[in-house]
Parts: C-alpha cells; structure tokens; sequence
C-alpha cells in the first residue's frame, strides 16, 4: 500500500479498496440471512444459560480498534521526533497543495493496512457465520421452540422445522444462529497480534529496558486478546471450536498482513531516493542501538 506520486487518486483507491471489503460486512449485517440449521433433540450443548457478554461489542471494536491505531501514532511520532532512517518509501508530491510530511504518509500506509486487514478478517468471519448457521449454546434457553415434547417424541431426533416460542427479539434470533466462528476472537486475535507485532518492528529503541517494556506491553495484549476469547465461552456465547476458529483466523490474517502486505519485516527493498536522484541504502531500525564493529543478523541491503 505504498504512494504513489498522484496522492489523491491514490487515495482514492485505497478508499475503494476499503469499501469493497467493508460493504459485504454491512449487507451481511443488515439483510443477511444465516443458514436455517436443525438441532438435535438430546443434544446437551445447546442447552446452556443465556448470559449477557462479559465482553461487549462496543468494547471489543473500541480497544480492538483504538489501542492498535494510538500505538502507531505513538511509536511513528517518536520515530520521527528521533529521526529514524524511514524504511517505506514516501513521497514528496502535494495533496491538495499540501506538503504531506513523511511521517504522516507513513502514519497513513500503516493504518490503512490495518484497517483493510480488519475488514478482512471480519468478512471471513461473516461469511463462515451466515453459510454455516450453526446454533449458541443458549439455543434452548433463548428460542424455546414450541410444542417441543411432540417434536422430540422420539430420541436422536433431528428437529429443522421449529417455531421459537420465546421472548426473543428478531435481532436475537438471528444472533443465535451466528456461533461459527467467534467474531470476538477472530477480531481481538488479529487486532492484538497485529499490534504486537508492530510494536516488535517499529519500536526506535532495542536496549534492555526498551526491550523489558516492549515485552509486558506485548504480553498484555496478547493477554486481552485471549481473556476475550475464553470469556465467549464462559458467557456461554459460542462453543470452545467457535472460539478456537475464530481466534486461529485473527492471528492467522495477521501474520499474513504484517509479513505479506505491511511494510513491517520486507527487508527487501530499504532503499530510498536522495535528492540527486541516486539510491541510498537504509539501514533496519533493528541496529539503531548496537555497539561499534558488532554485527546484527539483519544486513543492509543495497541495489547492484
């Protein structure tokens, strides 16, 4: 996702970009329709308690959205305060006669990544939700299908026309049939993961009280991650192979986005144009802080 000298049009496709992942996602949302599964008569997993989320929705897209997004600029100001040898090409063209600074562009190729692989996720999520229909754990407790005895007469029946008989609204109703795979998991997986390893590549300093921090922080992101993830099945939202899916797909989309598409570990192509025109090599961020005449396993690299 790197700019090009048009920065307008290249904005422009990257907001398209965007929206044609985001638009499914909010049809599916709103007019999609899960696939109508049966149940059977003895099956004990659907018979749970319905809880309310211990993890909210709000909450989840709040932190899952807002910690990712202020450690980028956190980490991309002090990047720039300290004047780190950038490793993604910027551009020097205006946008609307407007000198964007480096470090904005950079600001802006990372969010926007991030944000494009979020959808992503989600829309592989929601796609699972909607073609499989499998029913929560609280299936019975919520929908309490009508004329059950009679439906369930015989043992190891498999029951698919149903009336749900209670108190459930429509949006509820439809929310049960959406347990495969756990968008809270799918969701805080890659969002946390992603933030991890963003902190692990963009992170100026590499001594041992910066590496102490970096660590504790990365763990705690994890931790949230997988407190959010348990937490669906306590609440008795989802089944253990929901939550498991959904978290394998977060962290799977991820790796993916941060090693195939950000421009986080390419060590590729870490040259930058001066202002003659020629090409300079740029030196990994990952060497700011060795001692003189040590070696890092990172090489520069240059161009023949």
């Amino acid at each position: 996702m790197p700019l090009s000298n048009n920065l307008v049009f290249t904005v422009a496709v990257h907001f398209v970009c965007i929206c044609a992942v985001g638009i499914p996602i909010l049809v599916l949302f709103l007019a999609g329709k899960p696939f109508k599964r049966g149940f059977f008569c003895d099956d004990e997993s659907l018979r749970y308690p319905y809880h309310d989320s211990t993890v909210t929705s709000p909450m989840l897209y709040a932190y899952g959205i807002l910690i990712p997004i202020t450690v980028m600029i956190v980490l991309e100001g002090m990047r720039a305060k300290l004047r780190v040898h950038e490793t993604i090409i910027t551009s020097k063209k205006l946008l609307l006669r407007w000198q964007v600074p480096p470090a904005l562009q950079v600001l802006y190729v990372m969010i926007g990544v991030f944000l494009m692989g979020a959808a992503t996720s989600q829309l592989i999520t929601d796609i699972a939700k909607y073609t499989i229909g499998r029913l929560r754990p609280h299936f019975f407790d919520l929908c309490q299908p009508r004329n059950l005895k009679a439906l369930c007469a015989k043992p190891y029946t498999y029951v698919e026309n149903f009336t749900c008989g209670g108190n459930a609204t429509e949006h509820q109703l439809k929310e049960l049939r959406l347990s495969f795979m756990s968008g809270h998991s799918s969701f805080s997986a890659y969002t946390m993961l992603y933030a991890v390893l963003y902190i692990h590549a963009r992170l100026p300093w590499r001594n041992s009280l910066a590496v102490a921090a970096r660590t504790v922080v990365q763990v705690a992101l994890l931790s949230l991650a997988w407190y959010t993830a348990l937490s669906r099945i306590s609440d008795y939202k989802h089944h253990w192979s929901d939550v498991l899916a959904g978290a394998a797909q977060g962290y799977l989309v991820a790796i993916i986005v941060a090693w195939g598409i950000a421009p986080l570990f390419n060590y590729k192509n870490l040259v930058k144009p001066t202002e003659g025109g020629r090409e300079t090599t740029i030196r990994p961020t990952y060497q700011m802080d060795l001692p003189p005449n040590s070696k890092s396993r990172f090489h520069d690299v240059g161009v023949p």
